[in-house]
């Protein structure tokens, strides 16, 4: 259990150092001391903590009995869950309260401090761009950059003309000022035809009114009032892919 022995931050800089240097023995116990970490979390012991020290170094210890605490607690009985899970999974679990743990204890001491919107939103920034505790744990930190990386050389090579799935999603459940985009002159006829159909609403057939909210069924790919279909702005939203209700009645049928 972590005694108060430490000097007690004030500033920003000294809780941001605060912050680090725990951070830092939480990541030596879930890294390069595991072997010794693991031994020490056994399910046969009491509740067990994980703590991390401002002196970059770790403990696992029972929590402190006074109440309330003086510092914010981190979770409790991380060692029963041990032998019930793969050591992988209990890792990250560690690791994912360990940085709930890190961000309490940092504004508890802002809180306590009084540190005005400026310094709190200054601390978080700081605190921001350091990787997480699951992400240098899980590797997944290096694997979003990897990601980012591939995308944005992906992004480089596509033709400018191409469009991605999403921006046709985002463009079907937009509130629209103009009706659904006809071709250009030179495209074929049946392309023309398909433009105009989709500029009629496929419930009532009135066509495309000024300032009316309209959707694309992702199924039939015919436009809809979102007055026909029950859909408003706000809920289309959260719709990733909208079926009209004769397509989504076709697919309930036996």
């Amino acid at each position: 259990m972590e005694g108060i022995t430490h000097p007690i931050p004030r500033t920003v800089e000294e809780v941001f150092s605060d912050f680090r240097g725990r951070r830092a023995g939480l990541i030596k116990a879930l890294t390069n001391d595991m072997v010794k970490f693991y031994q020490t979390c056994d399910p046969e012991k009491e509740n067990l903590c994980l703590y991390g020290l401002p002196n970059e170094t770790w403990e696992v210890n029972l929590p402190v009995e006074e109440v309330p605490p003086e510092l914010p607690e981190p979770a409790l009985g991380i060692n029963f869950a041990r032998d019930g899970m793969q050591e992988k999974d209990w890792v990250s679990l560690v690791a994912v309260h360990s940085d709930s743990w890190l961000l309490s204890v940092a504004f508890y001491f802002g809180a306590r401090f009084g540190f005005g919107k400026n310094e709190r939103k200054r601390l978080f920034q700081m605190i921001n761009e350091l990787p997480t505790i699951f992400e240098v744990v899980s590797g997944s930190n290096a694997k979003q950059s990897k990601d980012l990386s591939v995308n944005n050389n992906n992004s480089k090579s596509k033709p400018s003309g191409i469009k991605s799935r999403q921006s046709e999603s985002l463009t079907k459940v937009a509130k629209m000022s103009s009706p659904p985009p006809k071709e250009e002159d030179d495209e074929s006829e049946d392309e023309e035809e398909d433009d105009e159909q989709g500029a009629v609403c496929g419930a009532c057939g009135d066509n495309y009114g000024t300032d009316e909210f309209w959707i694309c069924c992702d199924a039939c790919e015919k436009w809809f009032h979102g007055k026909c279909v029950k859909i408003t702005p706000a809920k289309a939203e959260h719709i990733k892919h909208y079926k009209c209700p004769s397509c989504s009645n076709k697919r309930a049928r036996p």
